[in-house]
């Protein structure tokens, strides 16, 4: 009867083949780097109000995700991401590894840049990756970010390498048919953009100082597979669909934080780059040239970079622009699907940060500013009677020998750096759980709730592609 029933509805359209098994059509994963609460929480604030919502708020299944390693109660970024893809636990420094790998620091090329791959052949084993059982299902892989394409988290998407700063070995494993090509992706990942051109392309004293010593040209041989590579927006847009694509929009390192990238007039490369959420819907449209779906990552990166900087102005508006993406790729797939029968979207977080509220601040003052009393709307002071942010910073550099008066033109300057309380030379990540968002496809039926380890992730998202 239930076959039947099912039948019938699949003749009248009401239900698609995929949604009838239980299966996302699509997946796309949207990781904020560092996102911990305080820092959805506050960029919530500072964008819409204390009773207003994110874009991802308004996803209806959530969860808590804890982020631990395989031995860490801390992790980096490396194995908490490696965790979503692969649901295997490894070491921090370690991409898509097993647990048993060792995170081997790389070495000094011959041009003195860090990067030379010191991971022996018997140092642990691939770790396979939903990208990799993607493309043996024969749907359409992407990778995004708005770091480099070869830092942490972009990289455990399509590389397995026993330590994340081999940046030109991680490079390496993204070309077809070149030496050090990771054959697990078959034809090659399809949508890859982000930052860090530099791992690409060759050495050259005076124009690439941080360029590649093997003397390759990673970005032509892509070419010469079937890429457009694009340097620029301009490029991306005009990029056309049915061929693989990879963006690199800075020539070394990151892209922009979104509040230099946005400014008038943009900060470096800024004013050639796309935003996340340009680069996300450019994305969704290269993929789904193929009939069989796709899964997309969306990393909205630099929103650890601000945090481990203290400078909680450019995470939340980073953290804004990560939020924008989520409704750019909301919007473009309701338009062919309506109600998110064929795709599911999940919104996380790798880790936490220490990033913290402080004081019993008025309501609408703003969160970057001085702490303002709830009854009084007068200043807080702290017990030696100075003013004080209602942000603050578990550790980091920035803890004075004594505290003086912190001024509201000050503390909601773009280049601010909050107060700490343990001084260290950067911020750390902090080991907390994280959020998770899920909606569209299959969200409902699996068990996008509770408290959840990372590596259940990976379960549920093989699950929901009926792997």
């Amino acid at each position: 009867m239930k076959h039947t029933l099912i039948a019938a509805a699949l003749a009248l359209g009401f239900v698609n083949v995929a949604n009838a098994s239980g299966e996302a059509k699509n997946i796309i994963f949207f990781l904020g780097d560092g996102m911990g609460p305080s820092t959805i929480t506050a960029s919530r604030i500072y964008k819409y109000g204390e009773d207003g919502s994110l874009n991802m708020d308004k996803l209806e299944r959530t969860a808590r995700v804890k982020t631990y390693s395989f031995d860490a109660q801390t992790t980096d970024s490396a194995p908490s991401m490696a965790a979503y893809m692969t649901g295997v636990k490894m070491a921090n420094e370690v991409i898509s590894m097993s647990s048993d790998t060792v995170a081997t620091p790389p070495s000094k090329d011959a041009n003195g840049n860090l990067g030379v791959n010191n991971c022996a052949a018997n140092n642990g084993t691939a770790a396979t990756t939903i990208l990799e059982l993607a493309k043996a299902k024969g749907k359409a892989v992407g990778s995004i970010t708005t770091t480099e394409l070869t830092h942490a988290t972009p990289a455990a998407t399509y590389s397995h390498i026993c330590n994340r700063n081999a940046q030109y070995a991680i490079a390496a494993q993204a070309v077809p048919g070149g030496a050090g090509y990771n054959t697990a992706l078959g034809d090659g990942v399809d949508v890859l953009m982000g930052g860090g051109r530099n791992h690409f392309t060759p050495f050259n004293a005076t124009t690439n100082k941080a360029g590649r010593a093997d003397g390759r040209d990673l970005l032509a041989e892509l070419a010469a597979k079937g890429y457009t590579v694009a340097a620029t927006k301009a490029d991306m847009l005009a990029a056309p669909n049915g061929k693989k694509f990879i963006g690199l929009y800075s020539s070394k390192s990151h892209l922009e934080y979104e509040l230099d990238r946005s400014a008038t007039p943009p900060v470096g490369e800024g004013a050639t780059q796309p935003s996340l959420a340009e680069m996300t819907v450019k994305a969704m449209d290269l993929l789904s040239q193929n009939p069989n779906g796709y899964f997309l990552m969306v990393e909205g990166g630099r929103i650890d970079h601000a945090l481990h900087g203290t400078n909680a102005k450019r995470a939340l508006t980073d953290t804004i622009a990560f939020d924008d993406a989520i409704k750019a790729a909301l919007d473009k797939a309701k338009l062919t699907d309506p109600t998110l029968a064929n795709t599911l979207i999940v919104v996380t977080a790798d880790h936490d940060h220490t990033l913290a509220f402080n004081g019993y601040g008025k309501r609408g003052n703003p969160i970057l500013d001085i702490n303002r009393d709830y009854k009084t709307g007068q200043p807080s002071k702290d017990a030696d009677g100075n003013t004080y942010t209602t942000l603050v910073f578990g550790n980091g550099p920035n803890r004075p020998d004594l505290r003086t008066n912190v001024d509201s033109a000050t503390a909601l300057g773009d280049n601010y750096l909050q107060e700490t309380g343990v001084r260290l030379s950067s911020e750390t990540h902090g080991g907390g759980d994280v959020k998770l968002f899920a909606t569209g496809a299959g969200a409902a039926s699996k068990t996008f709730k509770g408290t959840i380890d990372n590596t259940k992730v990976f379960t549920l998202l093989k699950s929901a592609f009926g792997f």
